[in-house]
């Protein structure tokens, strides 16, 4: 495959082809984004025992647990999509002069700017809990299940910001950037069983999604396309036969979602396989999102995707507090997680997670489309407000080299420590940090204009038929 990859970076730098968007990615996003919506709701146990109300998770102790998640560990699927949006935004930015500053900005504010409401909601709602009398133990509950998902948004802010670097060692030499990103993740699980210090395994965070993200270059560039079918094949086969291997007779979990936490090679093992695969039904795929009923399906998935991403669980376990309160008012029943009442309710309980979640993304939906309003205008939105952009062009600007970090670390200390008030206040004030590296550079008179008119391409609209229309990369 080595050769095969070195030649497709070849051909696709020979012919500067510029890349165009594709459905079929846009239609395996809004996927990915269903199947972490059911699972995690799936995952929400609440129920009355001896001591009090519980939240836990509710498929801990469930037997098909592990054989289901070969099915539904996404996030590898999710990086690759990553990686070709990625790869594709930067080769049309490059095309246009943009540098990679640019680039990064962009990335910034599309992934940073939706986070603020949800440290700021989540830190005086859980802090007026504890105010209330809640139970500690709840609150903290409740606090670490909302702040799960923030490992993506970190880890893929970092990835991102990559993205330039990463394609130039990709162009350079493929093969060789994704063995040595393989070799350390193999490195690190090495030394991680080896010494027994499980803190080791988290330097895959950086290893494992890099991998990821390169691996959807090839998707991007062709590579993987160029491939037989039958060596696509053989592909997945190796590759999920080397996971079923190393999960049954080494020390990996065949829990994939234990796999999660932290990285290990079994999910680049995972990754490879659906690469593959998602390469087969790529083309069918892209026509069915071309018809007019799902792609306003994937349309609507790609105008909020990150709010409902980040708005989920707090909307479950808003939903779950008010089952509590029904059942301390007039007894609703609360089954026990795994019973068969349990499973007999599920169905209601995801239509009603469904319609609390939309009531969520609803309301914060237009954080997300403000950062691509920020792009279109090209000052954060800010043209229709004068004293507002006045103001803004007051504060500091912050070099992207130090605003990534900042929005990384803004995002890791809600994930890590909690929306406590403290944390919370920390973690915004990094968060702004981040969005003041976001702004673009003054640009006036025909340079201005071109940039705003590139910004709008980059930042969530597409050029079909002469005009302007929403797209979405996260």
């Amino acid at each position: 495959m080595h050769a095969t990859i070195e030649a497709g970076a070849a051909g696709r730098t020979a012919t500067g082809a510029t890349p165009t968007r594709d459905t079929a990615i846009d239609a395996a996003r809004a996927g990915c984004l269903a199947v972490v919506f059911l699972l995690h709701a799936m995952m929400v146990g609440v129920s009355v025992g001896p001591g009090g109300p519980v939240l836990e998770n509710a498929l801990e102790g469930w037997e098909l647990l592990a054989p289901a998640t070969w099915v539904v560990q996404i996030m590898p699927l999710f990086f690759l999509i990553g990686g070709f949006s990625g790869w594709t935004a930067w080769q049309r930015r490059r095309a246009r002069g943009v540098g990679a500053a640019g680039f990064v900005r962009d990335r910034i504010t599309r992934l940073v700017r939706p986070a603020v409401p949800l440290v700021a909601v989540v830190g005086l709602a859980l802090a007026a809990l504890a105010a209330a009398g809640v139970p500690a133990e709840i609150v903290q509950t409740a606090s670490f299940r909302i702040g799960q998902p923030l490992w993506f948004l970190a880890v893929y802010l970092g990835a991102s910001a990559l993205v330039p670097l990463m394609v130039r060692l990709h162009e350079w030499r493929p093969g060789v950037t994704i063995g040595a990103l393989v070799g350390a993740v193999v490195a690190v699980d090495a030394l991680r069983f080896a010494t027994g210090v499980e803190a080791l395994g988290f330097l895959n965070l950086a290893f494992v999604w890099l991998a990821m993200q390169q691996l959807g270059f090839l998707l991007a560039d062709g590579t993987i396309d160029r491939m037989p079918v039958a060596a696509r094949l053989r592909l997945a086969v190796c590759a999920l036969g080397g996971l079923l291997a190393i999960t049954l007779s080494g020390p990996y979990t065949p829990d994939l979602l234990q796999n999660l936490n932290p990285p290990t090679i079994c999910l680049v093992l995972l990754g490879t396989a659906q690469l593959a695969l998602f390469s087969l039904v790529r083309r069918p795929l892209g026509r069915w999102a071309e018809r007019r009923g799902p792609a306003r399906l994937v349309a609507s998935f790609g105008e909020w995707g990150m709010t409902m991403y980040l708005w989920h669980l707090p909307a479950f376990v808003l939903l779950a507090a008010g089952l509590l309160a029904a059942n301390a008012s007039f007894g609703l029943a609360l089954p026990e997680p795994l019973s068969a009442e349990w499973w007999a309710s599920r169905p209601i309980w995801l239509l009603g997670a469904a319609a609390v979640t939309a009531l969520a993304v609803r309301a914060f939906s237009r954080w997300e489309r403000g950062s691509r309003a920020a792009g279109r205008d090209g000052d954060g939105g800010a043209g229709r407000m004068p004293r507002a952009r006045a103001l803004a062009e007051e504060l500091p600007r912050v070099p992207a080299w130090l605003a990534v970090p900042a929005g990384v670390l803004g995002v890791g200390t809600a994930l890590v420590v909690g929306f406590a008030p403290a944390p919370a206040i920390v973690s915004l004030a990094l968060l702004g940090v981040a969005l003041l590296g976001a702004r673009p550079p003054r640009v006036h008179g025909r340079a201005g204009l071109a940039a705003r008119v590139g910004a709008r391409v980059d930042a969530g609209m597409s050029v079909v038929g002469g005009k302007l229309v929403p797209q979405h990369q996260m």
